[in-house]
């Protein structure tokens, strides 16, 4: 019974530590490629880290002389200077191991400023922690409600016109037209009798005869005395 239960702790211990190690992904980077840390590379030490992507928990290997050489982790000052005298850390064991336990950039330099001036100098960027948990969606940003236009009801009246003393002014009255009189009629010929309500009226003269009947009674008279006179010339 109690070999059953060592079985189990030893079988739970090893799940944990292969998750732990699986969860980690830590590599380990050789300094140039090949690990060796010395002047005038084959190929620049930052040329060779800026096509390299590290990150958090990841490892750098330095290969060196311990006799004549050493790593400083230094400021960007310190490492523009290739000034050694105040390092961050210090590592001088010949086959030294740095690890990187936080992003953004790192500054080494060569303990020995005449190898640093020589190019055994290097600046590595370390990439940020990324989270495995997803981050939720952002839902949209619903639209903004249309303003509604102003009711002619709800403006305010205009401002009073300059000089009324802030009283409105009355429209003016337009005068109501008379209705238009029919035109007078035409006046008839012949009419003897007034149109009623015109007693004081002056009434017009009786027209004079025909000028035919005098003509007739003239010559009806003159053939008489003709006729009288051949008779008195037979007696």
């Amino acid at each position: 019974m109690a070999m059953a239960r060592r079985i189990a702790g030893v079988a739970v211990l090893v799940v944990v530590f292969v998750l732990a190690a699986s969860g980690c992904k830590a590599f380990d980077f050789n300094v140039g490629g090949n690990g060796v840390w010395a002047p005038n590379p084959a190929e620049p030490f930052n040329r060779w880290a800026e096509r390299t992507r590290f990150q958090v928990n990841d490892r750098l290997v330095f290969r060196y002389r311990k006799e004549e050489d050493s790593v400083a982790v230094v400021s960007q000052s310190h490492y523009d200077a290739c000034n050694a005298t105040e390092p961050l850390q210090r590592l001088d064991g010949g086959d030294s191991v740095f690890v990187f336990n936080h992003s953004g950039p790192f500054f080494f330099i060569s303990g020995d400023a005449r190898r640093c001036q020589a190019g055994e100098r290097l600046i590595v960027v370390v990439l940020a922690v990324r989270s495995n948990t997803p981050s939720p969606p952002t839902s949209p940003t619903p639209p903004s409600p249309p303003v509604p236009a102003p009711s002619p009801h709800s403006m305010p009246p205009p401002p009073p016109a300059p000089g009324t003393n802030g009283t409105t002014a009355s429209p003016p009255v337009v005068p109501a037209l008379a209705p238009c009189s029919p035109p007078p009629s035409p006046a008839v010929e012949n009419s003897t009798a007034p149109a009623p309500g015109t007693a004081n009226a002056t009434a017009s003269p009786p027209p004079p005869p025909p000028p035919s009947s005098a003509s007739a009674l003239r010559g009806g008279t003159l053939l008489l005395l003709l006729v009288i006179v051949g008779a008195m010339s037979f007696v």
